[in-house]
């Protein structure tokens, strides 16, 4: 279903999106505060933002936050497959303009995200760095409007990251994924439930028993190992780092080559951002049956190309699951087209952990008006008193009291003269 300024599959859905929205809303206690300071004090009026997220329940109290903070909000999707068309007939409903179809096609994504720059936003929120990426190449033209950004996700501040050191970006951004209360809280607890749920809700699976292979330990693949070990299943992981490959060591995990984790895992999970982590050799010693699904944001990180290379035959055996028949006759099922699997085949992350990404967002949209034409050209921390704001409030919603310093206390760690 089309409009001049929304594009989703079908308006009729609206209904069943506006309760799902309404449901998730109840678990962001947070960004509810949020909401309503931000209603009462428009401290976004007249500032025209541009998202290109996942378009979930989540994301939409977010755009409707910033809506209520007076700002002119368009979205795109992030993802292919993680729409919920539901959510985005809502959003049409709610009056924020919507380019998001899921399972649309390249062409339809780029053609979504070019929707919402035609809106010659001021902010960009951005899930990947597709959005950013497309302004700065394509749509050069519009970066004069522009006073900053955000970005949501490990892959898109890599990305951002790249970009700044090539003296290539053109206006500030603030690199919400690297906020505590974004990373150690949505990237841990929030991927490694949802991702746990996306392969459940594919396969229909046990765990218990299984050889899980989780390719990368950074924030993501912790949160991914805890969950596989809390269902019975035997974690290995993949690393390249020594320190994180240590920690993991640490933990009591399993800690090996890839190339030789291949030959005994029955589920494989990417999450490291990179690209062919899964490749032709690991394929050719798996065990038939053999599972594949990914969490990282792009779907490069399995090699599907030369798995298709490989293969004699592939069909689709269960919704988000296509089974390859390779040539020797042994079976590879790949699951979500490598995509997000926790939002390809589930809902990706529960609310109440996305209550404190999503109030990040909302205060760095704040922030980056309050310092318009102030920042440097470069990726910024979130600012510390933005993350013990949204920590505190967090806390304060779920009931939990915490002590505070002393004065004496304070003076004593400030200072050097006292000793032993």
């Amino acid at each position: 279903m089309t409009s001049a300024n929304y594009e989703i599959k079908d308006r009729e859905l609206a209904g069943a999106g506006r309760q799902r929205i309404e449901w998730a809303y109840r678990e962001m206690p947070v960004l509810r505060l949020i909401r309503e300071r931000f209603a009462a004090e428009k401290p976004l009026k007249g500032i025209r933002i541009a998202g290109c997220l996942h378009i979930t329940t989540e994301t939409a109290n977010l755009a409707l936050t910033l809506k209520g903070g007076g700002a002119e909000v368009v979205l795109c999707a992030s993802n292919p497959l993680s729409t919920q068309d539901d959510v985005a007939a809502a959003l049409v409903e709610y009056g924020i303009p919507t380019g998001a179809i899921k399972g649309e096609d390249e062409t339809t994504y780029y053609r979504h995200i070019n929707m919402a720059l035609d809106s010659k936003p001021n902010i960009t929120v951005d899930d990947g760095a597709d959005l950013v990426t497309t302004l700065h190449t394509k749509r050069s033209d519009l970066i004069k409007n522009i006073i900053g950004g955000s970005e949501e996700t490990t892959t898109g501040v890599i990305r951002l990251r790249s970009m700044a050191k090539a003296g290539k970006l053109k206006y500030p951004v603030i690199a919400v994924n690297d906020a505590d209360t974004k990373h150690l809280f949505d990237n841990r607890y929030g991927t490694g439930q949802s991702t746990i749920d996306g392969i459940t809700r594919a396969t229909n699976i046990l765990w218990a028993g299984k050889k899980v292979v989780v390719c990368g330990y950074g924030w993501t693949g912790r949160g991914v190992a805890m969950r596989a070990r809390g269902m019975g299943s035997h974690v290995i992981v993949i690393e390249v780092e020594p320190v994180r490959a240590l920690e993991a060591v640490m933990e009591g995990y399993q800690v090996m080559p890839l190339l030789e984790a291949a030959k005994i895992g029955d589920i494989f999970i990417t999450v490291t951002g990179d690209k062919n982590i899964i490749d032709k050799t690991h394929f050719q010693v798996m065990k038939d049956g053999a599972i594949l699904a990914n969490s990282g944001h792009f779907n490069a990180e399995i090699n599907i190309p030369v798995l298709e290379s490989l293969s004699k035959k592939k069909r689709t055996i269960r919704n988000f699951v296509e089974e390859y028949t390779l040539k020797d006759g042994r079976c590879i099922f790949l699951l979500g087209e490598g995509r997000l699997i926790n939002l390809a085949a589930a809902e990706g992350h529960p609310a109440s952990v996305m209550d404190m990404s999503f109030a990040d967002q909302a205060l760095c949209m704040e922030y980056l008006v309050k310092n318009r034409g102030k920042l440097e050209i470069k990726v910024h921390t979130v600012p510390e008193e933005i993350d013990k704001e949204v920590a505190r409030l967090k806390l304060k919603a779920m009931g939990v009291a915490i002590d505070t310093l002393t004065a004496e206390q304070k003076k004593y760690l400030s200072s050097w003269e006292e000793g032993t």
